[in-house]
C-alpha cells in the first residue's frame, strides 16, 4: 500500500460564493492537510481525507474572513477544522473520477460526491512522485449550519447558498 501526502507548495483550496447574485467572492484556505492511501496505478482503491484550519480562511478581506470565522458561518472558535473522511475515488471514464466521502462542517456531516479530473503523475527533479487531480463541485453551505442570510432592500440575496469548490491538488508518494 502506497501511501500520499499532499503538496501544500503546489495546491490550492478554494472557493466561490455568489455576492448579491451577480459577481463571486473567491477565498481560500491556507493552511491544509490531506492523505490518501493507494495500491492501484489508477486510484481506484484510495483512501482520502483531508482537513482545513478553518482560522486560515482568507478572502482578501479582513471583515469579511472574521465574518467567516464567527458563529454566523464556520464558528471557529468551536470548530476549528473542516475535513472530509472516508474518502474514495469511483473511476468514470478514462481520467474522469467521482470523489465519494463524509464532508464534516461545524457539526454535521453529510456524504458528498465531487468531479475529480486526474491529471497524470509525473516525477519532479529531486526524485518525488507526484500526481494531480482537480477537484470541482457545489455543496449547500445551509446544509453545514452556515445559515446566516441577508437581503438587500431591493430583494437581492446578499450571499448564496450554493458554494462551489475549486481544488488544485498534488499529492507526493511517500517513500
Amino acid at each position: 500500500m502506497a501511501t500520499f501526502k499532499i503538496d501544500a507548495a503546489h495546491s490550492e483550496i478554494t472557493f466561490k460564493v455568489k455576492h448579491l447574485m451577480i459577481t463571486n467572492v473567491t477565498g481560500n484556505f491556507t493552511k491544509f492537510d490531506a492523505s490518501m492511501e493507494s495500491e492501484a496505478a489508477d486510484f481506484t482503491d484510495a483512501k482520502i481525507s483531508f482537513e482545513a484550519d478553518v482560522n486560515s480562511i482568507s478572502t482578501n478581506n479582513e471583515q469579511r474572513d472574521g465574518h467567516l470565522k464567527s458563529d454566523d458561518f464556520f464558528s471557529a472558535e468551536k470548530f476549528p477544522t473542516l475535513s472530509l473522511n472516508n474518502g474514495a475515488l469511483k473511476l468514470v471514464s478514462g481520467n474522469e473520477y467521482k470523489l465519494l466521502g463524509d464532508l464534516t462542517i461545524r457539526d454535521i456531516t453529510k456524504q458528498v460526491e465531487f468531479d475529480v479530473e486526474f491529471g497524470g503523475t509525473a516525477t519532479d527533479p529531486y526524485g518525488q512522485v507526484k500526481s494531480g487531480f482537480e477537484i470541482n463541485g457545489k455543496i449547500s453551505r445551509k446544509e453545514f449550519g452556515l445559515t446566516w442570510g441577508a437581503v438587500t432592500e431591493a430583494g437581492n440575496v446578499m450571499v448564496s447558498d450554493e458554494v462551489k469548490l475549486v481544488l488544485s491538488v498534488q499529492m507526493i508518494k511517500q517513500a
